[in-house]
């Protein structure tokens, strides 16, 4: 075979090199990887091909850390943590990789004698599908996090193999297309063929002889593990992502049946098996598509507990006494919402029915082991599951959980006599519909944690004096707060190096990455002029690369002198998306009716959105609708694109928002007040010194308090006035502005476009009844909006006044690092420490 050849002419002669760091070593590396790890036609090296042996060449470094890691984790026997969650929002690994190992440059110079450039490698990885928003992006972090702070950890997570979707926009609106990130392969993920365990669906419940209780029969497939290592930034610890893939047997494949003609019927299990991991959150409308979602959910949950288990006892043997009851002092259980709530009666049955313990000790175990983090107060996001559904794929679990319900009960009326007339609302099982009795899973993770914690001030405080506020009472001492956090090193350090030099340059340390805290150094040289002139220019330079990606994806030329207004994050109706572009549009109509000299005060401004409405959520893909009919109108429009676009990002996902978020200037986090549990969006735009126009909702409230009040725009409703002003609404007391009604009616007016928009303004009209009543305020809070959103104009007309706002921003940051978040996890949660590897 022919030795690759960089643009130069130059032979680059392939030599494996594992961990080399020096340009010529690692260019020889990846040359190997091209010759000996081919996944391509010989002759070709081209970009794409150059990404994955340039990746391959960064994965030989990871899997040397993570050995040296495990074995480390091995011989120590430190207690570890299990982070279980449905979802993990990766993005990119290849910048992020090198990054965090020290050897950016030296890459770089590797791939320039082969004529490229590491950014445009870097472009050709397709984005890990695992996550939906904020949920998922936050596990990551926090893996990021594990890791740098050096402590025993591991992420648990399905491996989708199309994730949620891609999102195209047509004429019609959003459309759904399956993702393609593993149509060729991941270069990152380590097939671990020796780590299977079984996993039983349906079946029945025998009683041994002995009275003990065993699942037997139904369906048995297997998880199959697969390794991504997580880096820790200047550290050589690297920690894991194991995700598990659903498999079936070659004994499960009928050769009679296909060789008879009955193909289908031969690899029915097969087909089974690949619905599990074929896509997150399939839609949940019909009896099977639930059945799907429980699966998803118990398989996550089995596999990954027969993994920790299966751990525990390989390593009991070196212990003194060996006991179970150790294994909370060697096993943290991180539930990450309720999708993983099966952990809980799926550790109490392996612990009894495949150890032999009996209730107590395996019920005093699994409460010690495990924790839950609630992410949301939605009563939908507060999965309820049927219990007949329940039953008919667990019926082992359904014992198990009717068993908690009745001793918690017990438990209230023996020793909380005067909780009695409040069982009703806390029991595990809701049995008042007879026609629908389901499973309340918050509820089964609460009685069943040890320690439960909302993910911000705010939300954890609505958490114990609402939500949970009846087990307060019963456990004082069991709710907690962890404010969520971002990873400082892709959130600034890697997705925007222009700023970061100059953060760097500024306090003389480049020491902020992994001590955030450093940052308040900026406040010192808010007024400089010096700075004031970096710090623009580097703005400017990510708005003109974010001009180009917008121009790239939407055909959209947009000017980056205007205020770029960002909003990106999933569409729902209380995150308020709708009132971004109600606002839009009436600026829009006021611009119509200006003379052109009234025009030439007006403040440019750009307003992007961008967000995947939910497949079967008709009503937040009438927003995308509304969003992108509003732009084609507007943006096509000559008397006013002068001052105002409007644009619909497409196929939001982590890559874009590296691209979007270092060109903010501002950014809308405009929930209804107590309804975002924290968001983490918020965090990465105010690090990028962005300002951000906000309610008094989840993390924004202590954005504001750490940034100063006078660097964030505030309106809207706060969280106690919400079911005050619904009631109010409710009788009729309401008043619309009349800027609100003269949006809606501009709209109604067929402005832009003949599609039916009355069931989406429907919903904002009537004082009551689904679907309408304004349930999410808009219209209470629109006229606070649109005066926020002038001052917003007349604060970016003064150049000096915008820059020191954005830089104390960037310097009012540094609470919300994910390491923070994740000190205070391992030392007031899960009772872990840092085991580093020297």
């Amino acid at each position: 075979m022919p030795e690759i050849k960089c643009g130069a002419a130059e032979k680059v002669k392939p030599a494996a090199s594992p961990e080399a760091e020096k340009p010529a070593d690692i260019a020889g590396n990846i040359s190997y990887h091209a010759q000996y790890s081919p996944h391509f036609s010989p002759f070709a090296f081209g970009p794409e091909q150059a990404f994955y042996a340039t990746a391959e060449s960064v994965r030989d470094h990871l899997i040397q850390r993570w050995n040296e890691t495990y074995l480390h984790f091995h011989k120590t026997d430190p207690k570890q943590t299990y982070y279980l969650s449905m979802e993990y929002l990766q993005g990119r690994a290849l910048t992020n990789a090198v990054g965090n190992l020290g050897i950016t440059g030296a890459y770089a110079e590797a791939v320039k004698k082969f004529g490229y450039e590491l950014e445009a490698l870097a472009g050709q990885e397709k984005d890990a599908a695992l996550g939906n928003g904020g949920l998922g992006r936050l596990a990551s972090c926090f893996l990021d996090s594990m890791a740098t702070l050096n402590l025993p950890a591991w992420g648990y997570g399905l491996r989708y193999r199309y994730g949620l979707f891609k999102q195209h926009i047509a004429k019609e609106g959003q459309e759904e297309v399956a993702e393609d990130w593993l149509d060729k392969f991941s270069p990152w993920e380590i097939p671990r063929h020796d780590v299977v365990f079984p996993v039983r669906f349906f079946g029945h419940v025998e009683i041994l002889p002995d009275g003990s209780r065993k699942l037997v029969g139904g369906e048995v497939l297997k998880a199959l593990a697969y390794d991504v290592p997580i880096p820790g930034y200047k550290t050589k610890n690297a920690i894991s992502l194991r995700l598990w893939e659903a498999k079936a047997t070659a004994e499960d494949f009928n050769l009679f049946q296909f060789n008879d003609g009955q193909y289908e019927s031969a690899a029915q299990l097969h087909a089974r098996a690949q619905q599990i991991c074929a896509v997150l959150y399939p839609g949940d409308a019909t009896e099977e598509g639930k059945l799907l979602r429980l699966k998803q959910q118990f398989f996550l949950c089995s596999a990954s507990l027969q993994d920790m288990i299966a751990r525990f006892k390989e390593r009991k043997s070196d212990r003194v006494s060996g006991k179970w009851s150790e294994f909370p002092t060697k096993v943290a259980v991180q539930l990450n919402d309720t999708h993983p709530t099966l952990a809980i009666p799926e550790l109490m049955r392996l612990l009894m029915d495949e150890e032999g313990l009996g209730w107590d000790e395996a019920w005093d175990i699994t409460y010690r082991t495990i924790s839950y983090t609630n992410h949301t107060v939605l009563p939908e996001a507060l999965e309820k599951w049927s219990q007949i559904v329940m039953r008919k794929l667990l019926p082992r679990h359904m014992e198990i959980i009717e068993e908690i319900d009745k001793r918690f009960k017990e438990l209230v009326i023996s020793k909380h006599k005067e909780m009695e007339g409040k069982i009703d609302s806390m029991k595990v099982l809701d049995n008042s519909n007879p026609q629908k009795p389901v499973v309340r899973m918050a509820n089964l993770c609460v009685v069943s944690s040890h320690t439960v914690n909302g993910v911000a001030e705010l939300h954890s405080n609505i958490l114990k004096q609402e939500l949970f506020a009846d087990y307060v009472s019963i456990w004082p001492t069991k709710f907690q707060n962890k404010t969520n956090g971002i990873t400082p090193r892709r959130w600034l350090r890697f997705c925007n190096p222009e700023l970061s030099e100059i953060v760097t340059k500024w306090l003389k340390s480049d020491q902020w990455t992994s001590n955030l805290d450093l940052l308040t150094g900026l406040r010192k040289f808010a007024d400089d002029e010096k700075l004031h002139a970096e710090w623009a220019a580097a703005k400017l330079s990510c708005k003109k690369r974010l001009a180009k990606h917008v121009l790239d994806v939407t055909g959209v030329t947009i000017d980056p002198t205007s205020l770029f207004d960002i909003q990106i994050k999933r569409i729902h109706e209380y995150k308020r998306q709708l009132l971004n572009i109600l606002g839009a549009v009436y600026r829009y109509k006021k611009l119509k009716g200006m003379s052109a000299e009234e025009k030439q005060k007006v403040t440019p401004r750009t307003v992007m959105i961008g967000g995947k409405a939910f497949a079967t959520y008709t009503n937040a893909k009438r927003i995308v609708k509304l969003v992108n009919d509003v732009g084609a109108v507007v943006n096509n429009d000559p008397e006013v694109n002068k001052y105002l676009k409007v644009v619909f990002i497409p196929n939001y996902n982590v890559s874009v928002a590296e691209v979007l978020i270092p060109g903010s200037e501002l950014s809308q986090h405009i929930s209804t007040a107590g309804m975002e549990a924290s968001g983490t969006s918020n965090m990465k735009f105010s690090l990028n010194g962005c300002v951000i126009i906000g309610t008094l909702d989840g993390a924004n409230v202590e954005i504001r308090e750490e940034v100063g009040e006078d660097n964030f725009f505030l309106f809207g409703a706060k969280a106690d006035e919400v079911a005050g002003l619904r009631k109010d609404r409710e009788n009729g007391l309401f008043k619309p502005d009349p800027r609100f009604e003269e949006a809606k009616q501009f709209i109604r007016s067929g402005a832009f476009g003949s599609y039916d928009y009355e069931p989406l303004l429907d919903s904002l009209e009537g004082n009551s009844g689904f679907g309408r009543g304004d349930y999410f305020l808009v219209g209470y809070d629109f006229p606070s909006y649109i005066d926020a959103q002038d001052r917003v104009d007349a604060a970016y007309k003064d150049k000096k006044k915008w820059t020191k706002m954005s830089i104390l921003n960037t310097a009012g940051s540094g609470k919300f690092s994910s390491d923070r978040t994740i000190a205070q996890y391992a030392k007031e949660i899960w009772d872990i420490k840092a085991s580093p590897v020297v």
